[in-house]
């Protein structure tokens, strides 16, 4: 469960850092319930959602297909080495930290670190951020860390000092190298320590804010609210959604997400180095040449080479020349987050949205936005962080230049408010694109209020109600998927309320960011064995990390007279990247279809649920789930019972941090099997123990160190 929770999660490492030695003075801030009066104010935001234009004209117009049926590199290796040797001369000996009171409070620090390194045991923090599996030990970090900034915010230290602060002790616990660790400092330290300047809240709420169910269930009033729904009575539901004919005309759907393409990749490089992306000239040379970087791609820390992005490209473009539409669902730059600029994103969007012109031209993409294109990472202030040095305006209005090139006039107001957009794609149908970095907790900007932030939800109603009233589907997108441990509470369970109102109206939902191949559940709140809804979560092109790239091709019910505009089946392609890198030759081929993979009657959203109930029960079909689920790839580890628990407890829960409500009774059944088949446990043993070819899992293989804190962001 790499991916799971801890994406782009630089700051946690400033987080843990600052922990340690916040324990170690075990100061009496962290746990205060103090609330000393702030100075500001949120301004007034005075958007309405109903004076807004809307797309009432189909945006595309079916030709070709209308009848189809179903039958440049960055400094050098040796410059870099050289610029740390100096950095390590003029350098103070690591133990002068702990005595400099530019930074504290002239303390003596080594007792107390050292006892604070017993206490959090960094390994296991670095473990858990890495694996979503979050206990007292992560959040203690949190709270402490939180706490200690406040402590310093409070007592007049200005920004300097404090970011100064955080890159020595980012150094100095060795969480990452010194260049990461500048970087760090000052592309977040900046907006955390504003954030926690004006918010009015404990380091207990804070860190239940960013970590979510990991770190408690505590109340926070700042933090509780609910949309208004128009006083419509919900359509009544059927009780069974009709089968999609098998004769009837489809749209054919490319999926594409989470490109991470990265212009500074270099064959040959360093793929196995101590910084979170490595393949690139400043990776340094590598140790062996297994440490070498693939020329397609690596299975390591590595984002996506740029003949890899023409390739797949190149191969859609020849084998699926009968698209109709494409959606694109985001996180288009790499995983470099501590040293990117606005300009270098910019760039990166407007270079990979002139290759998808080009590559598929005359076809329309409707495109989501993703966590890594604003800079730094997560950082989305709502509108009403106006000014102009923080203001979030100089990536919206870009988008909206880039995307008009698909997109109506239309949609230009909301896209510039806050990157979501609803178009009507044909007579009766609707696609409605939201900004899921308004769900994000790592977005600290939402500490400031959260409540519906850019009022996103609550014209997500009202293009829902009127496109119900006008008796239209409608196929939601984002990138973060709103069950993900990555959306906050409080907007994943306002947005299932209204997925629940309008179950009628939505037919299907589409996401990217976990960079696996899987799938969402949504129920009716009131009834748990009534499924609603389904969230198709599509795969990464990036192999980031220990995967195959991947995409997916959509089929979806047409236009004809009882279209349920449900997506009739899915395809999973990926390249098998050890062997493109092995022969020089990458080969896209089809991983699987999901209804013959899993014998699924149709893609109906009780159809998921049924399957859910088969993985559970059936070992033989749950292993095809997770060879998929991980795109085939040999670098994918051992599942047991609690890492089966978890994938299926994902598929359950649409609803962020909140997994009790959905995992119970799966969980239950996969630990009474586990009971029971002790004997087939015993021969898989055997078996696993005989498979001399297959790659050790990473309990087996991996050492944790500090420096893997800030490991795995998607």
């Amino acid at each position: 469960m790499t991916q799971q929770l801890c994406r782009s999660r630089l700051i946690c490492c400033l987080i843990v850092a600052l922990g340690v030695l916040g324990v170690a003075h075990a100061l009496p801030f962290l746990y205060t319930n103090a609330r000393p009066p702030l100075n500001w104010t949120q301004p007034v935001d005075e958007w309405i959602v109903e004076a807004q234009p809307r797309s009432i004209s189909p945006h595309i117009e079916l030709k070709t297909f209308a009848n189809r049926t179903n039958s440049e590199p960055s400094e050098s290796d040796d410059e870099f080495l050289e610029r740390l040797r100096q950095m390590k001369r003029n350098r103070t000996s690591p133990r002068m930290l702990w005595y400099d009171t530019s930074v504290g409070d002239g303390l003596v620090y080594p007792p107390f670190v050292d006892k604070a390194l017993k206490l959090f045991n960094l390994k296991q923090v670095a473990f858990e951020i890495e694996n979503s599996v979050m206990s007292k030990v992560s959040c203690t970090a949190c709270k402490a860390g939180a706490g200690l900034l406040q402590h310093y915010i409070k007592a007049g230290k200005t920004e300097a000092e404090i970011m100064k602060m955080i890159y020595q002790f980012c150094v100095n616990l060795n969480i990452q190298s010194p260049r990461v660790c500048e970087g760090v400092s000052h592309l977040f330290g900046s907006e955390v320590i504003y954030v926690l300047q004006r918010v009015n809240l404990g380091p207990d709420e804070i860190c239940s804010f960013v970590i979510g169910d990991g770190c408690g269930d505590v109340y926070n009033p700042y933090h509780e609210w609910e949309v208004v729904f128009p006083p419509v009575p919900k359509p009544p539901v059927l009780a069974e959604l009709p089968i999609p004919k098998e004769a009837a005309p489809f749209f054919k759907v490319l999926h594409i997400s989470d490109t991470h393409y990265d212009p500074h990749y270099v064959e040959g490089s360093n793929a196995d180095c101590n910084e979170p992306l490595c393949c690139r000239l400043s990776s340094g040379r590598p140790a062996n040449p297994n440490a070498a970087a693939g020329k397609w791609g690596d299975y390591r820390k590595c984002d996506t080479p740029k003949r890899t992005v023409d390739n797949m490209l190149s191969h859609i473009a020849d084998t699926h020349k009968d698209i109709d539409y494409i959606l694109w669902t985001g996180d288009l730059p790499p995983h470099d987050v501590w040293n990117q600029t606005k300009e270098e994103n910019l760039e990166i969007i407007k270079e990979t949205v002139r290759q998808m012109t080009e590559m598929f031209p005359g076809v329309p993409i409707f495109p989501a936005l993703g966590n890594h294109e604003s800079a730094p990472v997560n950082s989305f202030p709502p509108p009403y962080v106006n000014q102009v040095d923080i203001s979030i305006n100089w990536l919206y209005d870009e988008l909206d230049v880039q995307w008009r090139r698909w997109l109506p006039q239309s949609v230009s107001h909301t896209v510039r408010r806050g990157a979501f957009y609803s178009v009507l794609v044909r007579p009766g149908f609707r696609i409605i694109s939201l900004n899921m970095n308004y769900c994000n907790n790592k977005n600290w900007w939402l500490l400031l209020n959260s409540t519906d932030p850019a009022t996103e939800l609550q014209w997500f109603i009202y293009e829902l109600q009127s496109a119900e009233f006008s008796n239209e589907k409608v196929h939601v997108i984002g990138h973060i998927p709103p069950g993900h441990s990555d959306c906050l509470k409080v907007w994943s369970r306002n947005f299932y309320r209204i997925i629940s109102r309008y179950e009628n109206t939505i037919t299907a939902q589409f996401y990217g960011h976990t960079h696996y191949d899987e799938f969402e559940m949504f129920y009716d709140p009131h009834d748990l064995t009534h499924a609603n809804s389904i969230a198709y979560i599509g795969p990464s092109v990036s192999p980031y990390y220990d995967l195959n790239p991947g995409y997916r091709i959509y089929y979806v019910d047409g236009d004809h007279d009882t279209t349920t505009r449900l997506v009739i089946d899915h395809e999973s392609w990926i390249m098998n990247l050890k062997e493109a890198n092995l022969y020089d030759y990458p080969i896209w081929y089809k991983l699987y279809s999901a209804r013959a993979a899993y014998n699924m009657k149709a893609l109906r959203p009780a159809d998921w649920d049924d399957l859910i109930n088969e993985l559970t029960n059936n070992q033989e079909l749950f292993d095809l789930y997770y060879k998929n689920y991980w795109k085939n790839s040999p670098a994918r580890p051992t599942c047991d019972a609690e890492c089966k628990k978890r994938l299926l407890c994902d598929c359950k829960s649409g609803r962020s941090h909140d997994r009790k409500h959905f995992c119970a009774d799966v969980e239950s059944k996969i630990d009474e099997g586990s009971s029971k088949s002790w004997k087939s446990w015993f021969y898989r043993g055997l078996s696993n123990s005989a498979e001399t070819d297959k790659e050790p899992s990473a309990e087996e293989t991996t050492t944790w160190e500090p420096i893997d804190v800030i490991y795995a962001f998607g």
